[in-house]
């Protein structure tokens, strides 16, 4: 009891009782959890850096290679008639495309499939759970990682997606550097937040009826290889039903926010994308930490 006398009169009942002073806020310690679990993430990328630029590089480089490349030098380039010009519009639409792409599939494989693998047979959630922070921060701390991950995805894919094209195609691409600055963060979020809402839905055993079923409809149906804007005359009636329907797929105002960040063509108005964007990455954030904390505790 002498070591407890030694605290000053003012000390708090529960500081005599225990005799240890707290050295940190809950909050401290929760940012200094979840800043320890971001940058093992990080540090796994960093020693992993040329299987991750693979990964990345390897669809959108066929994507471009077939599309812009093959298709124009034998003579079957999509856009226009096939004319030159008409070759060269459609590479200015694609590659902002592919870019999207590249993102939120790296949204997708740094968190769904990382956490179907962790909540599978690695087992691996385990440990990270036993972080000193809330549950559900161990999920935002994959979400930021992830959204890291698409970052450095979208900057290793944008030069070889421009650069890779036939002679006479050349892609006609413009910065706007207030809208890349703005968007791209968002954009990566709002799909690694998908990434987290899927991987906590899927088992490990349906990862293939993931891509299946919802990640392709996504990328055809997400204006990867179209302006949003072009859709109108696919109508029935009058109505323009594909351009209302394509409204529910979050990679379409992704696709149409990189064609206002890179190209000067027609786009959806800035107006709608970004709170669209916004409003897709609370709802899957929400949902996913829901279902992280159920998977984390059943």
């Amino acid at each position: 009891m002498a070591a407890f006398d030694t605290f000053p009169p003012h000390a708090g009942p529960a500081v005599h009782r225990a005799g240890v002073l707290p050295t940190r806020s809950a909050v401290a310690s929760s940012r200094s959890a979840l800043a320890a679990l971001v940058l093992r993430d990080l540090t796994v990328l960093r020693k992993n850096f040329g299987e991750f630029a693979l990964r990345a590089l390897m669809q959108p480089f066929l994507l471009v290679f077939v599309f812009l490349y093959v298709f124009p030098t034998i003579g079957q380039g999509v856009g226009g008639g096939g004319s030159a010009g008409g070759e060269s519009q459609f590479a200015t639409v694609l590659v902002p495309g592919v870019v999207s792409v590249a993102i939120m599939f790296q949204g997708i494989q740094a968190v769904a499939v990382q956490m179907s693998q962790e909540f599978g047979f690695t087992r691996e959630i385990e440990d990270r759970v036993q972080a000193p922070c809330p549950i559900w921060l161990v999920a935002v701390a994959k979400v930021l990682s992830g959204a890291a991950q698409g970052l450095t995805s979208a900057l290793i894919v944008l030069p070889i997606a421009a650069v890779v094209h036939a002679p006479g195609v050349h892609p006609d691409l413009s910065v706007h550097w207030w809208v890349l600055v703005t968007l791209v963060p968002l954009g990566c979020i709002a799909m690694t937040s998908l990434g987290l809402l899927l991987g906590t839905s899927f088992q490990p055993r349906n990862i293939g009826v993931m891509f299946g079923f919802v990640v392709l409809p996504i990328v055809f149906l997400g204006g990867t290889y179209y302006q949003w804007t072009r859709l109108a005359p696919v109508e029935v009636g009058g109505f323009p039903w594909l351009q209302v329907l394509v409204l529910v797929n979050p990679l379409i105002y992704l696709s149409e926010g990189m064609r206002a960040a890179f190209t000067d063509l027609s786009h959806m108005p800035l107006y709608v994308v970004y709170p669209a964007l916004l409003g897709f990455c609370v709802l899957f954030l929400g949902l996913g930490l829901r279902n992280f904390r159920r998977r984390v505790l059943s």
